[in-house]
């Protein structure tokens, strides 16, 4: 693992009981990943599964495959490997489209379930795609308005003029995780549903949908999940619900009985309504992949590495990195699985340690992301990883016009 590691550093990593899953990845050599918050590794099965998908499946099945290899029914089979990461029942996840528009249609049906209420609260640092989704929304029903306050201000905002809470689990900056119990109990004391979008906590932290009574929730399937770059998203509809939400994409995989061909469409009185165009069905393999590998593994113990993960990096950052600011917060409790730190040249500086293969990534306006997949990523590596932001620090070496320039994606 490299000389200058602690003892007690390798210790960890020989008792990890998630030791052999990294393995299971085709992570590049020389290489500590620290960006699996934003997109997942590549597992080791993708691309042999991918290319069974194609030449065999797709090659010769032809048409034929989506009944003798199951394309029809993968949405659903693979939103049922999903549901019990995030607590959820089988028949209650779907796998379709992306994040965007599964937000899209779950606001909207949301919205149409409280006809006398005309807010739509959010936190006013939610990730900007969500907040995008919802102002457009508000643009388009007449009436409708986002409302989005700080933090601290959501308990209280949650009012009798509130139709939906739209919150993100794990917030996308700071890491930090809202208590998703104690906020829907709130909300439904209010009269108002939630919808939750788990996109940075799915497959890093504990999810329990059922037990905290959760109507609605969106997620990516590219990051933790490990489903590749544009992964197809999923939706969870509680099935309390599911006879009295309507989608607002009426698409024939969302019909009751899609090749009847019927003129007038008839949604499903299940989770299917919200499918909505054909799925894609290279990208739903590919993520299949992925979920298969997250629920392979011994649930509490990927938690508690997580939490192990993020930990020693902040201990690491305090005592060696004084001129960092720690923003994700030091209670495991209460933040998800990537650390986020500010410092005025945060950008560069993280392109001088991309530079140096450690891979972390950028939040305007100063915010230097570092995630924790506990599935590929080893306590040495993590140490190792806080040495040389140590050393970037020390020596300036982000200092340097060539890591000043910024790249469309950071």
């Amino acid at each position: 693992m490299g000389a200058g590691i602690p003892a007690s550093v390798r210790e960890l990593d020989e008792k990890d009981p998630l030791r052999e899953f990294r393995a299971r990845f085709a992570l590049p050599p020389g290489v500590i990943y620290l960006d699996g918050n934003s997109l997942g590794a590549l597992p080791v099965r993708t691309a042999s599964r991918l290319a069974e998908v194609i030449a065999k499946e797709w090659g010769q099945g032809l048409i034929r495959s989506w009944n003798d290899h199951d394309w029809v029914g993968a949405a659903r089979r693979v939103g049922d490997k999903i549901a019990p990461l995030i607590g959820a029942d089988a028949g209650e996840v779907v796998v379709a489209d992306s994040t965007s528009v599964n937000l899209f249609k779950l606001l909207i049906a949301a919205a149409a379930a409280r006809p006398r209420r005309k807010i739509i609260l959010s936190e006013a640092g939610n990730f900007p795609t969500d907040l995008y989704v919802a102002q457009g929304i508000a643009a388009l029903l007449p009436g409708l308005s986002l409302r989005a306050v700080g933090t601290d201000g959501i308990w209280d905002a949650i009012g009798e003029d509130v139709a939906v809470v739209l919150l993100t689990h794990v917030h996308y900056k700071t890491g930090h995780k809202h208590d998703m119990a104690r906020i829907t109990r709130r909300a439904h004391e209010s009269g108002a549903l939630v919808i939750w979008d788990l996109s940075h906590s799915i497959g890093a932290v504990e999810i329990d949908l059922g037990a905290a009574g959760a109507d609605l929730a969106v997620g990516c399937g590219y990051k933790y999940l490990n489903g590749g770059p544009g992964a197809p998203a999923f939706v969870y509809v509680a099935r309390r619900l599911q006879k009295d939400l309507q989608s607002p994409i009426t698409g024939w995989f969302g019909h009751a009985a899609p090749f009847d061909f019927a003129k007038t469409y008839q949604p499903a009185s299940d989770i299917s309504q919200f499918l909505s165009g054909t799925p894609s069905v290279l990208g739903l393999m590919a993520l299949e992949v992925g979920v298969d590998l997250l629920a392979a593994a011994p649930r509490e113990a990927l938690f508690q590495k997580s939490r192990a993960l993020c930990s020693l990096f902040i201990e690491l950052i305090d005592s060696s990195c004084p001129g960092l600011e720690v923003v994700t917060s030091r209670d495991p409790k209460a933040r998800g699985s990537h650390v986020s730190l500010r410092h005025k040249d945060g950008y560069p500086i993280v392109q001088a340690l991309i530079a140096q293969g450690v891979i972390g990534d950028f939040r305007a306006p100063d915010i230097m992301r570092f995630g924790f997949a506990p599935l590929y990523l080893s306590y040495a590596e993590v140490f190792q990883a806080a040495a040389a932001l140590r050393d970037v620090l020390a020596t300036r070496k982000w200092d340097d016009d060539r890591f000043r320039k910024r790249a469309r994606v950071t």
